[in-house]
C-alpha cells in the first residue's frame, strides 16, 4: 500500500475515532430509547457505526451524526418481528412510535425531516407523535405522577 493511502487511512482512523468518542454517548441512548435493552441497543449502534466507518471517505461534506443517526433508524425500522422492542421507557409503545418519538423529542428533528427519514407523511408523524405523546402522558410513573413529557412542536 502506498504512503498516500497510509497516510489517508490514519487520518479516517483518527477523525472517525473522534467522531465516535464524541457522538457514540447520544447515539447509544438513542438506540436504548429504541430497543428498551442496553444489549440490543449497543449491537444496534455498533453496526450503524461499522457503516458509518465503511462510507467515511465517501461521505465528505455530510455529517457523520446524521448519517449515523439516520443508519440506526434504518437498521431499527427493517429489524425482523421477533426482535420487536420491548420495555424500556417507551415500553408501552410500538416501534414506529418509538422511531417518531426518539426522532422528534429526544433528537428534536423536525416533522418534515422525520417524515423523510421514515418515508412517511408528514401528518402521519404528526398523528404518531401526538398518540405516542398522550399514551406516555397517560401512563403513570413510578411515583404515581403522569410523567413529563416534552410536546411534539407543529
Amino acid at each position: 500500500m502506498g504512503e498516500r493511502r497510509e497516510a489517508a487511512e490514519r487520518r479516517r482512523d483518527a477523525e472517525f475515532e473522534a467522531f465516535a468518542a464524541g457522538a457514540a454517548g447520544r447515539l447509544l441512548h438513542a438506540a436504548i430509547l429504541l430497543t428498551g435493552d442496553r444489549g440490543e441497543a449497543t449491537e444496534l449502534l455498533c453496526a450503524a457505526l461499522s457503516r458509518t466507518y465503511a462510507d467515511w471517505f465517501r461521505m465528505r461534506g455530510e455529517d457523520p451524526y446524521a448519517r449515523t443517526r439516520a443508519e440506526l433508524v434504518r437498521r431499527f425500522a427493517h429489524r425482523p418481528w421477533w426482535r420487536r422492542p420491548h420495555g424500556g421507557v417507551l415500553g408501552p409503545l410500538n416501534a414506529r412510535e418509538r422511531l417518531v418519538i426518539v426522532l422528534r423529542l429526544y433528537e428534536g428533528i423536525a416533522e418534515e425531516q422525520a417524515a423523510a427519514q421514515l418515508d412517511m407523511p408528514v401528518e402521519r408523524v404528526r398523528a404518531i407523535s401526538l398518540r405516542a405523546t398522550a399514551v406516555l402522558r397517560s401512563r403513570p410513573a413510578r411515583g404515581g405522577a403522569a410523567p413529563r413529557v416534552r410536546e411534539a412542536a407543529s
